[in-house]
C-alpha cells in the first residue's frame, strides 16, 4: 500500500533574496525565509531587521532587492489588497486623542474597508473579547499601558484578519496582564485559527505561544523551524554548582569542548558532545580539586538555542 503524500501547506508570508538597504546600511541581508501557517514566534535582538521586516511585509517599506508574498498576494503589486486581510499591531501606541475605544476601533474597521455598521458591531464584540467591554466607552489616553495594549490587540482584530503581525504583545505590562495577552494570543491561534508572526525579545512568551520561530541577527536569517526540533538539536545539557575556582573549572571544561554558561544564580549550564557524560565532569573537578555540590541534567531551553543562534556562546 502506498503512502500517502504529505504536501507542506502553503507558506502564509514568503520572502524571497530580501535585502532593505537604508542608505549604506543593509538592514535585511538577502533574507529568504517562508512563515508557515499558524503562529511563528520572530525572534532577535535589537537592530536584528524584525520591524524591517514587518514594515517590508505591509508594504511601508520598499525591499531594494528580492520579493515578498502575503497570503499568496503579491506585495509589490497588492499592498493594500494585503492590508485588507491582515491584522497589524504596533509596538508603539497609536490611538488618536479624545477618541473612546469603541470610535476608535470602529475607526480602525472602517480604514479596513468594513461598512461603518458592520464596523461599529465588530467594535463592540472585540473590545469584549480582549477584556474592554466595561471600558469601552472611556478615551483611550485614560487607558493604562496594559489597556492601551489590548486596545492595539482589538483595532487588529476588527475586520476578522486571517493574519496577524504582533510586535512585542505584552510590551509594559504587569504578570497578570501579560498572562492574559498570552491567554488571548494562544486561543487566536489555537481556537480561533488566527495565522499569527509574533515579534518579541521576551522568548518565554513566544515559546508560551507558538509552535515555531524564525531566529534573525544583524538582518540575517540566523536559523529558523520547529521550537521543540530545535531544541533537541543541542547538546545534552546539565546544570552544576561547585566550590573552588570557577574560572579555572570553566576554562579546563572548555579544554575538553564543554560550553558553559553562567546563570543569574551561583548554577552553571554546561553542553556536553554525544559522546561525553557526568564522569567527564567529574573528571575535570577531581584533576582541579573542584568539589561537585550540585549536578542534574537540564533540558535545553529557547534560550539556548537563540544564543547559539546568534553566536552568544
Amino acid at each position: 500500500m502506498t503512502a500517502p503524500l504529505v504536501v507542506d501547506p502553503e507558506p502564509v508570508v514568503h520572502l524571497e533574496q530580501v535585502t532593505v538597504r537604508y542608505g549604506t546600511q543593509d538592514a535585511l541581508r538577502d533574507v529568504s525565509v517562508a512563515f508557515p501557517p499558524g503562529a511563528v514566534g520572530l525572534l532577535g535582538p535589537n537592530g536584528a531587521g524584525k520591524s524591517t521586516m514587518l514594515k517590508a511585509l505591509l508594504g511601508f517599506v520598499k525591499p531594494t532587492t528580492g520579493r515578498m508574498h502575503v497570503l499568496g498576494l503579491d506585495v509589490a503589486s497588492s499592498p493594500l489588497t494585503i492590508r485588507a486581510r491582515l491584522g497589524y499591531m504596533p509596538e508603539s501606541d497609536g490611538h488618536i486623542p479624545d477618541m473612546n475605544a469603541v470610535s476608535f476601533v470602529t475607526y480602525c474597521g472602517q480604514l479596513a474597508g468594513l461598512p461603518r455598521s458592520d464596523a461599529m458591531q465588530r467594535a463592540h464584540e472585540v473590545l469584549y473579547y480582549v477584556g474592554l467591554g466595561e471600558a469601552r466607552y472611556r478615551k483611550i489616553e485614560t487607558y493604562s499601558t496594559g489597556m492601551k495594549q489590548r486596545i492595539k490587540l482589538a483595532q487588529a482584530l476588527v475586520h476578522d484578519p486571517d493574519l496577524l503581525f504582533l510586535d512585542e504583545p505584552t510590551n509594559g505590562m504587569d504578570p497578570k496582564g501579560r498572562a492574559e495577552m498570552l491567554d488571548l494570543v494562544t486561543d487566536l491561534a489555537t481556537r480561533k485559527g488566527v495565522n499569527l508572526i509574533v515579534s518579541s525579545h521576551l522568548l518565554p512568551d513566544v515559546e508560551a505561544t507558538c509552535d515555531r520561530v524564525v531566529v534573525m541577527h544583524q538582518g540575517a536569517i540566523a536559523t529558523q523551524g520547529s521550537i521543540a526540533e530545535l531544541k533537541e538539536r543541542r547538546r545534552q545539557v546539565y546544570e552544576v554548582r561547585i566550590k573552588g575556582d570557577v574560572e579555572t573549572f570553566t576554562q579546563a571544561l572548555e579544554a575538553e569542548g564543554i560550553e558553559c554558561r553562567s546563570t543569574d544564580e551561583d548554577v552553571m549550564r554546561l553542553y556536553l558532545t554525544a559522546d561525553q557524560g557526568p564522569r567527564d565532569l567529574f573528571g575535570v573537578a577531581a584533576r582541579h580539586q573542584i568539589q561537585v555540590r550540585h549536578l542534574r541534567p537540564s533540558v535545553p531551553t529557547l534560550e539556548d538555542v537563540f544564543a547559539e543562534a546568534i553566536g552568544e556562546e
